[in-house]
């Protein structure tokens, strides 16, 4: 008993190991933000100088005729050669673009909103706006150009047409993804179904809708160039029937080019859009397992 009741003792007496100190967690700095940024741009970035490595290669050694394929040098003496008419034709994609997004953005949230809140404006609109997708923009184009006109017009209503199914279904899935418990608990507490949709609803529905708004934005992209391709005196498209009707390689591909950067700085300007409004969502997570083992 002695013998216990000293081990006892000495155990009681011992102090208990100290906790390891937390580290600090790193604070997220310019300098981390930087880090973050060339580890998502380097892969990408690696791949483009490959494919420009492979271009030059193949019109270096003359596998492909230079009216097929210019070499890089000649694009880029092209470009420098026509810059200003094709910035000026740049800055009128881009508007086009542009308002056709918003336009398609705004009447696709509308729309969306309509057919989740009634099951009878489902019904009436859903068959309407899948007909509208289905059919080819670029057989209606001509007649769009002629009820009117050669203007912008034509180019953003094509824009709209384009970008529109995207936000619609992108939207209704998000705003009916919504928890009922959550609702049944806002009609609980008395909200109104402004309040539900503005505190419940809607935000739970961005992560949704944001992913449609980067298809549909770079779609506007293209609804705007089949525009230019069937009744325009401006723009990258008209620039692009220019050069094929010219056999002018270098000019094709300066244009090609500037409508891809378009449509890539528009991409990530709703990609910034979405870290500000859903910072909180498991997509804008960086180091987000790919298993749940």
């Amino acid at each position: 008993m002695t013998v216990a009741n000293e081990t006892t003792n000495e155990t009681r007496a011992d102090p208990a190991p100290p906790a390891p100190a937390r580290e600090s967690a790193p604070r997220s700095g310019f300098g981390t933000k930087l880090v973050r940024l060339a580890d998502a741009i380097w892969r990408p970035a690696v791949l483009l100088a490959l494919i420009f490595v492979a271009w030059w290669v193949v019109t270096a050694q003359g596998w492909v005729a230079n009216y097929l394929v210019p070499t890089p040098g000649q694009v880029w003496e092209r470009t420098m050669q026509d810059w200003s008419s094709l910035m000026y034709h740049s800055y009128v994609t881009l508007y086009e673009t542009v308002v056709g997004f918003l336009l398609a953005s705004v009447l696709g949230l509308a729309t969306a909103v309509a057919i989740a809140y009634s099951r009878t404006l489902e019904r009436t609109l859903y068959p309407i706006v899948l007909f509208a997708q289905v059919i080819p923009k670029i057989a209606i184009a001509p007649l769009i150009v002629v009820w009117f006109g050669n203007d912008l017009a034509p180019k953003i209503i094509l824009a709209v047409l384009i970008a529109f199914f995207p936000v619609v279904v992108s939207g209704v899935a998000g705003l009916r993804s919504t928890d009922p418990e959550l609702l049944e608990l806002s009609a609980t507490m008395g909200a109104s179904r402004w309040q539900t949709f503005r505190k419940i609803r809607f935000p739970n529905a961005l992560p949704h809708l944001m992913a449609g708004e980067k298809v549909a934005v770079t779609l506007a992209v293209v609804g705007a160039v089949v525009g230019e391709f069937v009744g325009a005196s401006e723009g990258l498209g008209y620039q692009l029937m220019i050069a094929n009707g010219n056999l002018d390689a270098p000019l094709l591909f300066a244009a090609l080019i500037l409508m891809s950067l378009i449509g890539i700085l528009l991409f990530v300007i709703v990609e910034v859009l979405e870290s500000l409004l859903i910072p909180w969502h498991a997509s804008r997570r960086s180091a987000t397992p790919l298993t749940t083992s």
